[in-house]
């Protein structure tokens, strides 16, 4: 389909709400056109936290009945959790509206600035919020299409994952997860990491390849055995692993608390987060910085006062001796990587996990069992409740038990609480006066909340 943006004026998003719809939807505001919306949340009457975020940006929500619809609307956006049998999409379609989903709309604002996409299967939203602190700093103006918010802007008011810079530069993240990464032609793609993550590795290296192929500059993790494979010039790349060659290296890792040190060639770094595997992100985000001529002194400066993203490793307090923390963890090597970042803090680690889909579970469950029970320390704790469940259709033939009788067998403590609202309870006999008490999940709505919630039973 032939999109013209330049004579686009009054889009409307079918699924607003959603973290990679809104961020788009604040962009497209954010450059003069008249955005509006609906979604399945938004209810008549009843308070809704990112329709009054969008309604401050000057968009207009409606419940999802069709009214938003008018003979004004020129363009119909999609997400790809949105059907054809929606009765908006009906409406549209007696209308002749065009309909685009929301990745071939990424595309094409991406087709319009100076790109630079962030890809891999962990760790985009950190890197782009990372390097778009970066690139501010070194005052390039640069904007943001996000998955995810960054508190900085969230401070503002803001849902967080967008802004429109005044510069040339525009960083996005680019999903691998549907496929839309191979839409994309980037000045600059980076490739994170491979890990298996809703598809199998063979399939992933193929859509990757493609995205190396699409950029003008690609610049790889060497650290990641399958990133590694897609090197095009290691001068670009990054690495933190011993012995391996690369343009940018990272070495000295040190945590103390939820603050990491570390090296990034010959000079220091500091970021008021933890975990190795943001030392990684940041090290990604300074050698895209680095190929745009950003000194090491102004990368540093911008990551010393990086204050993260939503619910990514995000600290919500300490209370009677236990630290609570709140992660965006979804995936194995996610889930390990968030549980090895908590275990300097305290010497005592009681994970909770909730997965989403029973499709996802089942495809990875061994990877998720391989990958905790080998991150987990003698005194550490992995707890879990019943699988998320969105709707739809699918075959219920796992529970989150079955990964928890899973990891017993393998010598660890595990735990499965079906009902989530009995966690803390069941918890107080297990809580130390220093622990960490790290709460991971996604894709679920309710979990800030929940995340909230838990702080406040403590």
């Amino acid at each position: 389909m032939n999109i013209d943006l330049a004579v686009v004026k009054q889009p409307f998003f079918i699924g607003i709400a959603g973290a990679g719809m809104s961020a788009i939807a604040q962009y497209l505001q954010g450059i003069d056109m008249q955005v509006s919306g609906s979604d399945r949340f938004f209810v008549h009457g009843v308070a809704n936290d990112v329709q009054q975020k969008l309604e401050k940006e000057g968009i207009q929500c409606f419940v999802q009945d069709g009214s938003g619809i008018t003979d004004k609307t020129d363009l119909i956006v999609v997400s790809t959790a949105i059907e054809d049998t929606v009765a908006e999409v009906q409406k549209a379609k007696q209308m002749n509206i065009p309909i685009i989903k929301r990745s071939e709309l990424l595309a094409l604002i991406a087709a319009t600035k100076k790109t630079i996409a962030v890809g891999g299967t962990s760790g985009k939203s950190t890197t782009s919020a990372m390097l778009f602190d970066i690139l501010e700093a070194a005052g390039l103006g640069p904007g943001i299409i996000s998955g995810a918010g960054l508190v900085s802007l969230i401070k503002q008011g803001k849902i967080g994952n967008a802004k429109v810079g005044k510069g040339d530069w525009l960083v996005i993240e680019a999903d691998e997860s549907d496929g839309s990464i191979v839409q994309y032609k980037p000045a600059i793609g980076v490739l994170l990491n491979v890990d298996k993550d809703h598809k199998e590795i063979d399939v992933l290296m193929d859509v990757f390849n493609t995205f190396k192929n699409n950029s003008d500059t690609f610049i790889v993790n060497r650290g990641n055995v399958y990133a590694k494979e897609l090197s095009v010039n290691t001068n670009n790349d990054f690495v933190s692993v011993t012995g391996e060659k690369a343009g940018y290296i990272a070495s000295d890792y040190t945590q103390e608390g939820f603050v990491s040190n570390f090296i990034i060639n010959k000079h220091p770094f500091v970021l008021q987060i933890a975990g190795k595997h943001n030392m990684e992100n940041a090290l990604a985000a300074v050698a895209v910085a680095g190929h745009l001529g950003v000194s090491m002194d102004i990368a540093a400066q911008a990551l010393s006062k990086y204050e993260g993203i939503y619910r990514r490793n995000q600290v919500l307090g300490k209370k009677a001796g236990v630290w609570v923390v709140d992660d965006f963890a979804h995936n194995p090597v996610k889930c390990a990587a968030a549980i090895a970042s908590c275990q300097p803090v305290a010497p005592k680690v009681i994970a909770w996990f909730q997965p989403h889909g029973y499709g996802p579970t089942r495809f990875l469950r061994n990877d998720f069992v391989h990958e905790i029970s080998q991150v987990l320390r003698p005194q550490d704790e992995i707890w879990m409740s019943e699988i998320f469940y969105a709707g739809g259709t699918a075959t219920k033939d796992i529970s989150a038990a079955d990964l928890i009788n899973d990891i017993k067998t393998n010598g660890k403590n595990a735990f499965f609480v079906e009902n989530r609202e009995e966690l803390v309870q069941q918890l107080q006999s297990h809580f130390t006066d220093d622990c960490v008490l790290l709460l991971m999940g996604a894709r679920d709505p309710s979990l800030e909340v929940f995340a909230k919630q838990v702080w406040e039973k403590l």
